[in-house]
């Protein structure tokens, strides 16, 4: 082990926040990986109805209690967990795939080809997120898809504007200079010098960005324009169950500590990595 692993190592086990945040997304991952294979009742992922069963409370035999037509809440909320990790990662990727390289490109070019993009970011920028993502499945139409298509075209500014930044900080160092004149090309350099400076602040963008995806597309699905019924997903599930509250309580509650220990994870992950590949940040 090296000595900047065994200090990143360190600074993480000291900080019971960071190892909190761990845990959660450990958790999350490991629920999404083999969630199909340890639910009760994997019949219940596909939907059904079962009337006998409606809305009973936590049991032994449903640990949550079961929903409006009898299916179990914890087999439900465990296979939601695959859906909204997925979808949050795969929003992240996507968002940073299109505006690392435009925010680098934009940064390290500058020029007209700089006004356009960051001018095209700002007319992204200037209407808010979760409004425009509505605005946006709405005119593509309801469904996880074009949520997630939706977001993506909301969450890529962000990259663009960290990117820029980064690109406009490094690209006046003595060795970008010294590659200009030896000959490198603007490509060279963007994917070579600038690009792995730029790492450490996405990946921490990043890691906070997947919980902020996951509540985001909770927050579609709790309006109904996220997924479709009878797809398991945690925002569509306290939708539907915020018309049994207050008697039949663990309905919401389930889906909603799950989304609240998602975003917490990451948002508690994402500050412990910002403490070791950002010192200047370091606030311990």
């Amino acid at each position: 082990m090296t000595r900047k692993l065994r200090l990143a190592v360190w600074l993480l086990t000291r900080s019971f926040a960071s190892m909190l945040g761990i845990a959660l997304v450990v958790s999350i991952v490991t629920l999404a990986l083999i969630g199909p294979w340890i639910v009760p009742y994997p019949d219940h992922v596909a939907g059904g109805i079962n009337l006998a069963n409606k809305l009973q409370p936590p049991s032994a035999a449903h640990w949550f209690g079961t929903d409006e037509v009898g299916l179990d809440i914890l087999t439900r909320v465990i296979i939601g967990a695959r859906v909204s990790l997925l979808v949050g990662i795969g929003i992240t990727l996507s968002a940073a795939l299109i505006g690392v390289p435009l925010g680098i490109l934009a940064g390290l070019v500058g020029g007209p080809l700089r006004e356009a993009i960051m001018r095209l970011t700002d007319l992204f920028l200037s209407v808010p997120g979760l409004v425009l993502a509505i605005a946006l499945v709405a005119a593509l139409g309801a469904g996880i898809v074009n949520a997630m298509i939706a977001l993506i075209l909301v969450w890529w500014p962000g990259y663009v504007r960290l990117a820029e930044s980064k690109a406009l900080s490094i690209r006046s160092e003595p060795y970008i200079e010294a590659a200009r004149v030896a000959g490198a090309t603007t490509t060279r350099i963007l994917w070579r010098h600038v690009l792995p400076n730029s790492i450490s602040p996405l990946i921490v963008k990043m890691s906070m960005d997947i919980g902020q995806a996951i509540l985001a597309v909770a927050s579609l699905g709790f309006l109904g324009l996220g997924a479709r019924p009878p797809t398991p997903e945690w925002g569509a599930m306290i939708s539907i169950a915020r018309g049994y509250l207050p008697d039949w309580w663990w309905y919401a509650i389930f889906p909603g500590a799950f989304i609240y220990a998602a975003v917490l994870g990451f948002n508690l992950l994402g500050d412990g990595l910002r403490d070791i590949l950002d010192p200047k940040s370091n606030r311990g």
